[in-house]
């Protein structure tokens, strides 16, 4: 009795054995394509990194720093980030307690140098180029001062983008220094966990409850896309409100 020839499926001109039959992962057609397009696009990132771990540091320290920087924390993706790139201390690529200090320090940096110049030039700063640009988020930042007190140090930390205009307000507004530090310090020992832990734990369960490998770097793929496409559907929401306010301020101004 003859024995029957192997079985071998072809996809296009490639010859698929039982093996590559039964793997879950195997992906044809456009998917591919996309699926490609991300993995060689982040995949030399994430090698870059691990290679030269003190860079990924310094931006995290520069993110934390610039986004708490009047004018400037408004426009740099700071949050963005320091989610995107804790998909990385799962791995190893990255070291969790640097992280977290990298981007504390930043931010207690930020804060405080603008606390310092608000402090130093009281409320002409406030009237001042380039914050004259932005009378609105200015008025914001003063009303949410008055409303909370010296909890606005606080909770500013977690509301983009008064986060980058607080600092400087309770400074130009006369918040005593030693009451400053006591509520922006406490504030940023919540904002950097907070920031980095969500990463961390989400790779983490991908790989552990989903079976994907880390040296697959796919777990992170999947968080640093989501956390781009959250941060660029935020940003599309922030600006349609804005405009649909200020269309709304238009129109509510009496005509000459």
């Amino acid at each position: 009795m003859a024995l029957s020839p192997p079985l071998l499926t072809y996809v296009g001109s490639e010859p698929l054995g039982a093996r590559t039959l039964l793997s879950p992962f195997r992906t044809v057609g456009p998917a591919a394509d996309t699926k490609d397009v991300v993995t060689s696009f982040l995949d030399p990132l994430i090698s870059f990194v691990s290679a030269h771990a003190w860079l990924a540091y310094l931006t995290l320290f520069l993110a934390a720093l610039l986004e708490a920087v009047p004018v400037v924390g408004s426009v740099i993706p700071g949050s963005t980030i320091i989610l995107a790139l804790s998909a990385l201390v799962p791995g190893g690529e990255l070291k969790l307690q640097w992280v977290l200090l990298a981007a504390a320090i930043g931010a207690v940096l930020g804060d405080g140098s603008a606390y310092w110049i608000g402090h130093r030039q009281q409320r002409e700063i406030l009237n001042t180029w380039p914050l004259t640009n932005y009378p609105r988020v200015v008025e914001q930042s003063e009303s949410f001062f008055h409303r909370f007190g010296s909890w606005a140090v606080f909770f500013a930390r977690f509301v983009p983008p008064i986060r980058a205009f607080v600092p400087v307000t309770a400074g130009a507004l006369g918040m005593a220094p030693a009451k400053f530090y006591a509520v922006n310090i406490p504030a940023i020992l919540v904002w950097a966990p907070a920031h980095v832990l969500p990463g961390v734990l989400a790779v983490s369960a991908l790989h552990e409850y989903a079976g994907l490998h880390h040296h697959g770097h796919v777990g992170k793929h999947i968080w640093i896309l989501t956390v781009i496409g959250g941060a660029i559907i935020l940003g599309l929401a922030i600006w349609i409100i804005r405009r649909r306010q200020g269309s709304g301020v238009a129109a509510a101004k009496p005509r000459a």
